[in-house]
This record gives C-alpha cells, sequence and structure tokens, in this order.
C-alpha cells in the first residue's frame, strides 16, 4: 500500500521573515535603488561643485532637512523650493537650471531586468510603487521611462502608485504605511513591502507589513516571487 506523503507548504524568508508564499497578494516596491539605480554622492558632489560645501547635511538616503522632506510631500511647488534653497545657501546667483541639474545629478538609469520582472508578477500578484520624491525628480525619471520604453507610463506597471509629493504623505512613519494599507483596501499581512532603506522597512514591519531589505536592484532577481 502507497503511502501519501504530507502536503509540504512553499515558505520564503525574506529579511528574517518566514512566511508562507502563496499568502502574499500584494506587493508594494519603493522606487530608487530598486527599479531606478541612483547615487546620492553625485548630488552631492554636483552641489559642492556649485559651492555648497554641505551637501550631505541637506540630503541622504537615511534623512532629508526640512526643506526637501517639504518638497517631497507637496508642502512647497518647485519654484518656492527653488527660491528658499537659494536662501538656505546664501547663493542668490544660483539659477533655477543649476539647482535642478544638481539635484537630479543623482538619478542614473532603469534597471531594465527589474521592470521586465514587474511586467511577468503583474499576473500573479496586485502591485503597487511607494516612492519618497518629489515633482522635479518625477520629470525627470518618467520621461526617461517613456524614452527607454517605447512610450509607456511608469505607473502603468502598478494598480495605484504613491509618490509622496501626491499624496502629502512620506515614509517611513509606520502610520503612512497603515493609511497607505487602509486606503487601498489592502491586508498587511498579505502585503510585502521592498524597500533599499532600513527606516523605510522597520516602518513598514512595524505596520505589520512583510518586508524585504533590498541591498542592491540586482538582488531583486534573486528573489524567489
Amino acid at each position: 500500500m502507497e503511502t501519501k506523503q504530507p502536503t509540504v507548504e512553499k515558505h520564503t524568508t525574506y529579511a528574517g521573515q518566514t512566511f508562507n508564499k502563496q499568502e502574499i497578494k500584494n506587493i508594494i516596491f519603493d522606487f530608487g535603488g530598486v527599479l531606478l539605480h541612483i547615487d546620492f554622492k553625485k548630488t552631492h558632489e554636483a552641489f559642492e561643485a556649485l559651492g555648497i560645501q554641505d551637501a550631505s547635511a541637506h540630503f541622504t538616503q537615511h534623512h532629508a532637512s526640512n526643506l526637501f522632506s517639504k518638497l517631497e510631500t507637496g508642502d512647497i511647488s518647485n519654484e518656492q523650493f527653488y527660491d528658499l534653497f537659494r536662501q538656505e545657501a546664501e547663493m542668490p546667483t544660483l539659477t533655477n537650471d543649476e539647482i535642478r541639474d544638481a539635484w537630479n545629478a543623482m538619478l542614473l538609469y532603469y534597471a531594465k531586468d527589474n521592470i521586465a520582472l514587474l511586467k511577468k508578477l503583474k499576473t500573479q500578484y496586485q502591485l503597487y510603487l511607494f516612492s519618497n520624491t518629489n515633482q522635479i525628480h518625477y520629470d525627470w525619471f518618467a520621461d526617461l521611462y517613456q524614452k527607454e520604453f517605447n512610450g509607456e507610463r511608469l505607473e502603468d506597471l502598478f494598480k495605484v502608485a504613491w509618490f509622496s509629493h501626491e499624496k502629502g504623505v512620506r515614509k517611513p512613519a509606520a502610520s503612512v504605511f497603515t493609511h497607505m494599507l487602509e486606503t487601498e483596501g489592502l491586508r498587511a499581512e498579505q502585503t510585502l513591502f521592498i524597500d533599499d532603506t532600513i527606516g523605510n522597512i522597520q516602518g513598514a514591519a512595524a505596520a505589520g507589513l512583510k518586508t524585504h531589505l533590498l541591498k542592491s536592484p540586482a538582488e531583486l532577481l534573486l528573489l524567489d516571487l
């Protein structure tokens, strides 16, 4: 008589969390450092080339000054940002274009293999984007996406794309993730959040989401999604 083997559920480990992969219905992706290659050092160097010596005090992967935070929550316009930046830097002769180009210097190129992966994952999961960003950056990377992907829109990869400057909220507070879940009608235990910044991962985990801290864009292809 043949003995029936017990069914073994497949589990996957993400950043120390072990769970049943089949329970995941939704995936929320960060943008910079996950789908777009970025280098904060290039922006620091570009600002320093303009004569600003403490550029890293204003914005890094893990920290944003009050001015940059306001830009990323849409509390100030691009023009207000440029004017306030000149005031804080005490450099009234800086042009809008100089500030914009230095600010955008960190934005590099799309991780095309990751974009291709998301197009496949759309058939298995509900995909969302949650990015701390701003209108200046958005204008640049949205245009680049259309150029690199035959006129397609970045937003079309996702059921909903949350850009902080449009939604008025910014990671990493747990309450922000809870607000997103409630707005989109998602259950935390069915949702995986992928980001490259530890503070954002901690905020998502505190809100009950499953999480994975991505060390580089290339690592996304190694995950068992």
